[in-house]
């Protein structure tokens, strides 16, 4: 593993203060303020019938209106563990009741609310492609989600890849389309940089050529400014190229963009200062752990790591946002392959698994899971 330099440029404003102290990370997550989803009951756009996700013969709750707590064989003894029996996860984002989240099924297109003690109950779904490696890629929250309950989706098609908005009771709308898909190298994410940019990393499809070319949307982080539903979007600005399997982009409430990718030499982290300027990259890793979701914050970066099943912690410098010492790990080898990565409100950062994409399944499996971060406390979240 190795720290690399970098230099400045032009200026953008972050969307909102995250707050996190000397090794503390805060991660993009978003919140509600109340348990209540706008997409109950859920909207069926197109996804073929599924099995229930956990079978419950609980009493009813004393809240009639709560769903029952989780039961039988669905159920997890590690109380990290907050939600069990999922289908392969995609990205996922907390929600501002502090209590719950919203995850992605990549292959069935469902959008799960899970929270600690509680059933997690569809809320959303969307019709994909989940073949290879697409489908439901990631999901984010509206920056103003609490007045109009909208989320975005990256998802992928039989025809290409593509940013869509979800509204409780109508059809997805298109936000940006004809990103290149193939038969893999279609992983990519989404987050709000500021209430009127969205993030999209796109990987490469297989085709390295495609990632270095300025002619094609593949392989890129793209700068999103038309959010509204349109049969013709504009073009949108490119911030990086040469992504190869796309990992994670995520913000640390400060300015800095964090890009995660994998290529054939190595697995990176990426920066993008305040000013616009690339640091490329400011952490790598020769042995390719995976890397996949991340959490940034004003004093570091957590990162996934899918095949070295693991949560890796760096800390960065708050002035320079370098990286100078080797990653803490904060679990290895205890839930299996992780993925995406959000952070909750009490600082700790959320993962999900995706064993069900190797031969390795564990009875409740896919989860999600609370992984601590010594000294967490909370504070503000992007």
């Amino acid at each position: 593993m190795k720290p690399v330099g970098a230099s400045p440029r032009t200026a953008t404003a972050a969307v909102v203060a995250l707050s996190m102290t000397a090794a503390l990370l805060a991660g993009c997550a978003r919140f509600d303020d109340s348990n209540a989803t706008p997409f109950t009951p859920a909207p069926e756009v197109g996804a073929a019938e599924l099995e229930p996700t956990t079978p419950s013969e609980t009493p009813p709750p004393s809240d009639p209106g709560a769903p029952p707590p989780p039961s039988g064989p669905c159920v997890d003894p590690d109380s990290a563990v907050i939600a069990t029996c999922l289908d392969t996860t995609g990205g996922l984002v907390a929600l501002p009741d502090g209590q719950s989240a919203l995850v992605a099924e990549r292959r069935t297109g469902r959008i799960m609310e899970v929270a600690a003690g509680r059933t997690p109950v569809e809320v959303a779904r969307v019709d994909v492609d989940g073949t290879g490696d697409g489908g439901l890629l990631d999901i984010a929250l509206s920056p103003t989600y609490i007045e109009d309950g909208l989320l975005y989706a990256l998802i992928t098609t039989s025809a290409d890849t593509r940013v869509v908005r979800l509204a409780q009771g109508d059809v997805p709308k298109d936000i940006l389309t004809g990103i290149p898909r193939g038969a893999t190298g279609n992983r990519g994410a989404i987050d709000f940089y500021t209430p009127n940019e969205l993030l999209v990393l796109t990987g490469d499809n297989g085709d390295p050529a495609a990632a270095a070319s300025p002619n094609s949307l593949s392989g890129k982080l793209l700068r999103v400014t038309s959010l509204s539903p349109t049969t013709n979007p504009p073009r949108p600005q490119i911030a990086l190229s040469g992504i190869g399997t796309a990992g994670d982009v995520c913000t640390d409430g400060t300015g800095n963009i964090y890009v995660t990718d994998r290529t054939a030499l190595e697995d990176r982290l990426q920066r993008i200062d305040t000013l616009g300027a690339v640091f490329n990259p400011v952490w790598t890793w020769p042995d390719r752990p995976g890397v996949a979701g991340c959490a940034a914050g004003a004093g570091g970066v957590a990162v996934a790591l899918t095949t070295a099943k693991a949560v890796a912690a760096l800390t960065t410098d708050p002035n320079t946002g370098a990286v100078s010492a080797e990653p803490t790990l904060l679990i290895q080898d205890e839930y299996g392959q992780l993925n995406g990565a959000t952070s909750s409100a009490d600082g700790q950062i959320l993962v999900g698994t995706v064993n069900k994409n190797g031969p390795t399944v564990g009875p409740t499996d896919d989860r999600v899971v609370k992984v601590p971060f010594p000294g967490g406390g909370g504070g503000g979240f992007d």
